[in-house]
């Protein structure tokens, strides 16, 4: 409680700590330009084989082209292949014409796109279609595998060096490689670009939220945790109308990176996290953090009485547990309270990512607009959102998780048995399992940071976010399965969030508990009981 009781001195959640989360949420409403960045430039554009110049006139409507290309499996003109002959025969062509015996071939000449919806996508500038139609999935799990990295770098480096210069850096970063690929000359310099974007985020996210929830009292955790989340809701939409406006996929990719060079400027001004500065020795730089804020916040007579001697003695016990102590990520499965949390944030941290990438990643399959598709995406998070605040605040943190994984796995299993004619019912239901995973991912942030102790809490963070990361990675490579049975991926998709939520089940309620310090502190007994009377608390008082 000492933590929490000098931030309540100097202003809780005062004029500082309104302006330290409008800061760091900014940067929110890009990442969600970047993480679903490739539904746009990597949207695929209708595209056959080129033909011979004086027969060419690029359109893809008239029945001249049955001479030159033969119908696919869903007797649509195929957009991978073409006779090697022409067959003016067939330029009175009809259903009836039998066209199994003439011979095709590749598109040896190249494809012709149109581009009357996608002008400019990493697509159609490097030929990813036909044969090369998997580097598409690939260059996007690429880009997850860089947020896996920088999730396993950033975590570690955090709790040693601080939050507030990874911040810095992560920002710089994001800046820098994603001006890099917007200019990449090819495939390869853009997935390698992609790659080291995708790892800073992994260190924006990770820091900005360490440093709203270590300098935000444990009452407002909750609105604050789901105000940033709805910065990436709305970023979402902000990404459509970029989308919309700038047709050209290097543009694009530009525009969603230049405005992270503002938030690498401004990020100077932010204070490192007081509470990992007091557990590190460093006093002196956490009694003028505290001043500071203490000033900002208009207590500057409470500012002016802390000292080291008091910040010592108010959190002497913090102290001295992490005095000597030299933490890694094994301390995240040391000891067998820990162990299980850490288990069962695996398991959610996953199955969330891996299902909700599966869903948002894919818009063109709905044969809708994708930018119809992307604002009913983005646009079910409001309510979502909303809805998860509401449970947080007044059921619990672990109520909300279990529920929203269940249900959204139940959606996504429902497709299963809803014939593929009936897009609006299938859609809907993907809508409602998307809003589910929306509100599942804007608890599961604050709820790991609640779990953990401050001494590995970026460890704990860093652990969560890698296994999210796995999910995106494996996320669109099950799409593959549907070569085996049509409905494997969807079944797939739906049993890991089901699972999870049933693992959740086993994680204690942090809804009004402080922010534990130390791992000793929450391997004790004393802790638990602790939660176990803030959770009768609350009960009675939602009974009263």
């Amino acid at each position: 409680m000492a933590f929490q009781e000098i931030l309540e001195r100097i202003g809780g959640m005062g004029r500082y700590q309104i302006i330290h989360v409008i800061l760091l949420s900014l940067p929110v409403f890009m990442l969600a330009s970047h993480n679903l960045m490739q539904n746009f430039t990597a949207a695929i554009p209708k595209h056959r084989c080129k033909l011979n110049e004086s027969w060419e006139e690029g359109n893809f409507t008239g029945p001249w082209l049955h001479a030159h290309i033969p119908l696919d499996s869903n007797g649509k003109l195929s957009s991978c292949s073409r006779y090697t002959k022409l067959q003016l025969n067939l330029l009175n062509y009809s259903l009836t014409s039998n066209t199994s015996d003439l011979q095709t071939e590749i598109c040896a000449d190249g494809y012709k796109y149109d581009d009357s919806e996608f002008s400019s996508t990493i697509i159609n500038q490097w030929d990813l279609v036909c044969n090369q139609r998997k580097m598409r999935q690939l260059a996007q799990s690429i880009y997850m595998a860089g947020v896996l990295v920088g999730s396993i770098i950033f975590g570690g480096l955090s709790d040693k060096f601080g939050r507030r210069p990874l911040y810095i850096w992560s920002n710089l970063q994001m800046f820098v490689t994603g001006i890099c690929a917007a200019f990449a000359p090819n495939y390869i310099a853009y997935c390698v670009f992609r790659f080291l974007t995708g790892s800073a985020l992994s260190g924006i996210v990770l820091n900005s939220y360490s440093l709203i929830v270590e300098w935000i009292p444990t009452e407002t955790r909750a609105l604050t945790s789901t105000a940033t989340g709805y910065c990436y809701t709305f970023g979402q939409l902000v990404l459509v109308g970029l989308a919309f406006l700038i047709e050209d996929w290097r543009m694009l990719q530009l525009a969603a990176s230049l405005p992270f060079f503002v938030y690498f400027l401004y990020a100077w001004w932010l204070p490192e996290s007081s509470r990992w500065l007091v557990l590190g020795g460093k006093y002196e730089q956490a009694i003028k953090d505290l001043k500071k804020v203490a000033r900002i916040n208009g207590r500057m007579e409470e500012g002016e009485k802390l000292t080291v001697e008091t910040i010592k003695y108010e959190m002497q016990r913090e102290i001295n547990a992490s005095r000597g102590s030299s933490y890694s990520v094994l301390d995240l499965i040391r000891t067998p309270v820990v162990r299980r949390i850490s288990f069962c944030m695996c398991c959610t941290w996953f199955s969330i990512s891996f299902a909700y990438y599966g869903l948002a990643m894919d818009l063109q399959k709905f044969g809708l607009s994708i930018y119809i598709v992307q604002i009913i995406f983005g646009t079910v998070d409001i309510p979502a959102k909303f809805f998860s605040y509401f449970v947080m605040t007044h059921m619990g943190r672990r109520v909300l998780q279990v529920a929203s994984l269940i249900l959204a796995g139940i959606a996504i299993l429902v497709n299963v048995f809803v014939p593929e004619e009936f897009q609006t019912v299938r859609t809907a239901m993907a809508v409602f399992g998307k809003g589910c995973l929306a509100a599942s991912f804007s608890c599961v942030y604050l709820y790991t940071g609640e779990l953990y102790p401050t001494v590995i809490r970026q460890s704990g963070m860093g652990l969560g976010t890698m296994m999210a990361r796995l999910g995106g990675i494996v996320a669109p490579l099950v799409q593959m399965t549907a070569d085996f049975y049509i409905h494997l991926p969807l079944i797939i998709y739906s049993l890991c969030p089901i699972l999870s939520g049933i693992t959740s089940c086993f994680l204690p309620e942090t809804l009004g508990v402080p922010l534990p310090e130390t791992i000793q502190e929450v391997e004790s007994p004393t802790y638990r009981k602790k939660v176990s009377k803030y959770k009768e608390e609350i009960s009675l008082k939602d009974g009263i």
